[in-house]
């Protein structure tokens, strides 16, 4: 797990790297307030994808830095030309306390924004990430956004996430955001075999506290 230091908690993502056999595989990419490819430690000769779970700015800000990217085909226009409108960087740049301390002298919340940064692979679900040694299935989990994914291997359980589900507190109140298809996401996650959840926010969870939060937010919303 990566996290940027100085960012506030309220944008502070959760990155995480995979290493495989053949390739390794990068789930988002924070903010982009400072350079991540030089902070990645990679093998000479051995393909990074990194994969966006959706377009939000905690995610996709380095995305542009990777020359293997990959991401939901519902917002890859979106991923393209990085508009406000889609990624909400006009929020962080409004954000009092945006960072707890400057991370390079002269640096202003104001002049943020985000690269454009096209999808050279658009993934819809049940496509696959074969790392070489294990896995990933890709599963459509909208609701946080509309094009939200995570990522599932089914033999040992792992589920990358994204913000469709982790142990913070969970969003649906964004512009993009609708419950409905949030509570298909939650009624389906109930389902599946899931071990531990590497979410986009807050610690790792196990299985039983995944479902716990999924029902918990299907009493919510359904009543």
């Amino acid at each position: 797990m990566l996290t940027e230091p100085f960012v506030t908690d309220y944008c502070r993502a959760n990155m995480w790297l995979v290493r495989g056999r053949d390739h390794d595989l990068l789930v988002d990419t924070g903010m982009g307030i400072c350079p991540l490819a030089p902070e990645i430690e990679t093998t000479p000769g051995k393909p990074l994808l990194a994969v966006a779970t959706h377009v939000h700015l905690d995610h996709v800000g380095s995305l542009h830095e990777f020359s293997w990217r990959a991401g939901p085909r519902i917002e890859a226009e979106a991923f393209a030309t990085m508009p406000d409108a889609a990624t909400y960087a006009y929020m962080f740049r409004d954000l009092p306390g945006a960072v707890s301390e400057l991370p390079y002298p002269g640096w202003k919340s104001m002049d943020y924004a985000i690269e454009p940064a096209p999808l050279h692979r658009l993934l819809d679900e049940g496509d696959v990430i074969d790392l070489g040694d294990r896995a990933f299935h890709v599963l459509h989990l909208p609701g946080h956004s509309p094009g939200s994914i995570g990522l599932f291997d089914g033999q040992d359980g792992t589920l990358f996430s994204g913000d469709a589900i982790h142990g913070g507190v969970l969003i649906d109140d964004m512009p993009d955001s609708d419950r409905i298809p949030y509570c298909a996401t939650m009624r389906r996650l109930l389902k599946l075999p899931v071990r531990v959840t590497h979410g986009g926010h807050a610690d790792s969870i196990d299985g039983p506290r995944m479902r716990e939060i999924a029902e918990d937010y299907l009493r919510r919303n359904e009543g």
